[in-house]
């Protein structure tokens, strides 16, 4: 014993005595989490997979719903499940050779737990019904969330999981849907690059009741994810943000402002200057015998009142950067006006989009960006 530990403390050293340099840790654990999220695919794949595939996305089209049904769900024994029909085996065996009845009784006792197992694993998910709530945009690198709402009009279903066909099991969303009821599962996937992207192949699964068998469906949703270019971050301020501006409205709430007015029906919550609206709140308001009477307007920035107040973010001012650098700083740019209340344009070489304000210009922005190309 004594000969085995020197020889193990031996190997565990180097020739001058000195330990052996320990093997320098790894960064597994981040990339463990984003290839949960967006799993890496093999680069060399064998014929008869490209076949395969080509063979399923013939017969599983892209769709936003989906039904299970007998024709689009398998099912195999898990691990335990295969485990199960060795023990199930070794017994049959045994009984065989040592004629037990007993021996007989228990295996096909547990034989036709087995099969009653298989038939309920199935069942818990034939007959659901599937859709997709259209993901919001995200930014590149950012997660993603895809809203799967499931409806059951049958008998209750239990453990119902979602995830990427790729991803780990232990990365699985799980829920029980209700008898005659619903329920929402999320899912999070992630894009490293601008654009509008088809969404990945979602796997639905069970192993209800026994973990013996695992039953599953594949779907391919046809809704696309629009992936902004990510904002840089600190991006320096755009000469064309104070362009024009007089004096104290460099930014939104501070001194004089010939295009605040008061708040109107129908005006998008991001007009509203918040901080404006306090200060006014703070100082006395003459009597009037309207509504808001006593009570001081919210303050709104007019949206094209005064060609001062707006502002044309130029992709011509981000010379010198690469080319996604330069999205990234005009992003910046447009989601820094959005916030700040002040109207903005966006000149994309021969593309203009004129100022405005709101959700919906933001959005028009944002997907002018995400699918401008780089052009020598």
């Amino acid at each position: 014993m004594l000969r085995r530990l020197k020889l193990a403390s031996l190997r565990g050293t180097s020739g001058d005595g000195a330990a052996a340099p320990a093997a320098a840790p790894t960064s597994a654990a981040a990339p463990a989490l984003v290839s949960a999220i967006t799993p890496p695919r093999r680069a060399w794949r064998w014929p008869w997979q490209n076949r395969w595939d080509a063979w399923w996305q013939a017969r599983h089209p892209r769709s936003d719903t989906t039904s299970l049904v007998q024709r689009n769900i398998y099912i195999l024994p898990s691990r335990p499940g295969m485990a199960f029909c060795a023990t199930l085996l070794l017994l049959l065996l045994a009984s065989i050779n040592d004629q037990l009845s007993l021996g007989y009784l228990l295996t096909f006792l547990l034989a036709g737990a087995g099969l009653a197992s298989m038939h309920s694993t199935h069942g818990n998910l034939r007959g659901l019904k599937l859709d997709l709530k259209t993901p919001a945009p995200a930014f590149a690198g950012q997660a993603l969330v895809l809203d799967v709402r499931l409806h059951n009009t049958g008998k209750a279903r239990y453990g119902i999981g979602l995830r990427l066909p790729e991803g780990r099991y232990a990365d699985t969303a799980f829920t029980d849907v209700p008898a005659g009821g619903h329920a929402q599962l999320q899912l999070q996937v992630s894009f490293p690059a601008r654009g509008r992207h088809l969404l990945p192949v979602l796997r639905i699964e069970s192993r209800f009741p026994l973990g013996l068998f695992g039953a599953w469906s594949l779907w391919r949703p046809a809704a696309v994810a629009w992936v902004y270019p990510a904002p840089e971050i600190d991006a320096p301020a755009t000469a064309a943000s104070e362009e024009g501006l007089p004096q104290g409205q460099g930014q939104p709430g501070l001194g004089d402002d010939p295009g605040l007015r008061p708040y109107r029906h129908g005006d998008s919550p991001r007009q509203i200057l918040w901080k404006k609206s306090a200060m006014a709140l703070a100082q006395p308001q003459p009597p009037s015998g309207g509504i808001n009477s006593g009570a001081a307007p919210l303050l709104v920035r007019e949206r094209l009142g005064s060609r001062a107040s707006e502002q044309w973010l130029d992709l011509a001012a981000t010379r010198g950067l690469p080319f996604e650098a330069r999205l990234s700083r005009l992003a910046a740019w447009v989601q820094r006006a959005e916030d700040a209340g002040l109207p903005y344009g966006l000149r994309l070489g021969d593309r203009a989009v004129d100022p405005d304000l709101g959700t919906d210009h933001y959005r028009v922005c944002m997907e002018a960006l995400t699918l401008l190309e780089d052009r020598p």
